[in-house]
């Protein structure tokens, strides 16, 4: 129906446009059922008993640094302005979780190449742009606590370089000369702007269900963490049932990873996570640990949740952080977290076993527990 409303006051976009509740792609949006869990469930995932990672983290170590330098061969541009934001923001730290995941599947499927080191530049280069243009919409000052380059060099050179670096990753994956791989970076890229839109459509909407929010970070977060465990398998040329279990593997660990980050935003230590706690709050994202506050508090505290949300008032963030907690709603949402990360483990029994395996099994383990 219209969204004319005055839920929708704080938000133009919404004003302008008529809200299509429809999913993205194909099938009904996702529910995260493990979401409906009592707020005492247990929601640390046991670790598995696997071949030390040591020498696996090693030689990840090693494989990261080989990316690093496919990364600053192809940042060169002859645009001086080009260079100086691209280096800024890619050097700017951060957990390169989207190419480790390249590099680890590669390994585990035997198809550990220059091939696989040039497309984990290239998600980390998708990756890096959709930051880029991400700091500009939520005109965030910081971000891996450092300031943004919007705030250091203004919107429009982080926009037009988020543009170039986008460019950049579409011509180095025809290098690979694999119609798949461009296939499902081509997929990635666009649902990513989708989940984006959707997400702009969704501020200060607190009405937003937990299969909306499931749908955009599915998009926005989940996506791309989903192409970069299935790339290596197209490589390869595995089975359609081992290349949907990568991909599996990488759709649920992304959907953590964005679970556990909406958590930080409401316990985590701003040194730490790099951004101002309550940033979340103050742009007008309703996120899962609000979204199950507000079906468990009173009526009163309801409220003052559903006004910050709103009007983009932080002013009442301690009282806030306070109800997440007591309500449950913070446990419950790592259960969510920790149901995703179940989910990752139980598809990787398609995958040899190997060290790499091994690696990827803790990765799904600690996932949940992360502070940063």
């Amino acid at each position: 129906g219209p969204i004319d409303t005055p839920r929708a006051s704080g938000n133009p976009i919404r004003r302008a446009l008529v809200r299509d509740r429809r999913p993205l792609g194909q099938g009904p949006a996702v529910r995260l059922p493990i979401i409906a869990a009592s707020p005492h469930s247990e929601s640390r995932v046991q670790p598995i008993a696997s071949t030390p990672v040591a020498e696996v983290l090693e030689a990840l170590n090693a494989q990261m640094d080989e990316v690093d330098a496919v990364i600053a061969q192809r940042l060169r541009s002859d645009v001086a302005l080009i260079n100086q934001i691209s280096a800024y923001i890619i050097h700017a730290g951060g957990k390169r979780m989207r190419p480790k995941l390249v590099l680890m599947f590669a390994n585990a499927l035997g198809a550990d190449s220059p091939a696989s080191r040039e497309l984990a530049a290239v998600v980390e280069f998708i990756h890096t742009a959709t930051l880029l243009h991400d700091d500009v919409v939520d005109e965030s000052e910081l971000r891996r606590g450092k300031q943004t380059a919007n705030a250091l060099f203004g919107n429009a050179a982080s926009v037009l370089v988020g543009d170039f670096l986008y460019s950049r990753a579409f011509q180095m994956m025809v290098s690979t000369n694999r119609l798949r791989v461009m296939e499902v970076l081509a997929e990635a890229t666009n649902v990513i702007a989708e989940g984006e839109v959707l997400q702009l459509m969704n501020m200060h909407d607190a009405s937003l269900s937990e299969a909306q929010y499931v749908q955009v970070i599915r998009s926005k977060t989940a996506k791309l963490f989903e192409a970069s465990a299935r790339l290596p398998s197209i490589l390869v040329n595995a089975s359609p049932e081992v290349e949907q279990a990568c991909a599996h593997y990488g759709q649920a660990i992304g959907t953590a990873f964005q679970i556990i980050d909406d958590v930080l935003d409401y316990e985590g230590d701003a040194t730490q996570i790099g951004k101002n706690l309550g940033d979340d709050l103050r742009e007008g994202k309703n996120t899962l640990p609000l979204i199950i506050a507000m079906q468990r508090c009173a009526p009163s505290d309801r409220d003052l949740i559903r006004n910050a949300i709103e009007t983009g008032d932080a002013s009442h963030m301690p009282r806030i952080v306070e109800l997440v907690r007591s309500c449950g709603a913070m446990q419950a949402t790592r259960e969510a977290a920790a149901g995703q990360a179940r989910e990752a483990l139980q598809v990787l029994s398609a995958l040899p076993e190997t060290p790499y395996k091994s690696a990827l099994q803790t990765l799904a383990s600690q996932l949940t527990h992360r502070q940063h």
